[in-house]
């Protein structure tokens, strides 16, 4: 059996391997069967974790859509409920008579 820390395939104490080292393609020379293994191993992990970020996706899609729609929505209740401009448009008309009134009266 390996002595442990030698790098062999299994660790005698727990039976479990070491960790992967990570590799960069572009400072190592790699044989084009182990570059393809590379890309086989990142497919089938893309394509594990493709349905989680699928949902993750789609959630967060409604989230913002359903903040927009509840800015949207305020927005219209919101201007729906300023009738102070109005009640202040005819205060000036109301004032604007007056001053006619005065101006017109003696």
């Amino acid at each position: 059996m390996a002595a442990s820390g030698s790098g062999g395939p299994l660790d005698a104490k727990s039976g479990e391997a070491p960790p992967a080292r990570r590799i960069d393609p572009t400072r190592e020379k790699l044989t084009p069967a182990q570059l393809q293994f590379m890309r086989q191993v990142q497919l089938a992990q893309w394509q594990k974790t493709l349905p989680q970020r699928r949902t993750r996706n789609i959630i967060t899609g409604l989230g913002i859509g359903a903040l927009v729609l509840a800015i949207y929505g305020y927005t219209f209740y919101s201007v729906s409920q300023e009738r102070f401009l109005d009640e202040l448009e005819d205060e000036v008309k109301a004032a604007r008579a007056r001053a006619l009134e005065r101006t017109s009266g003696p």
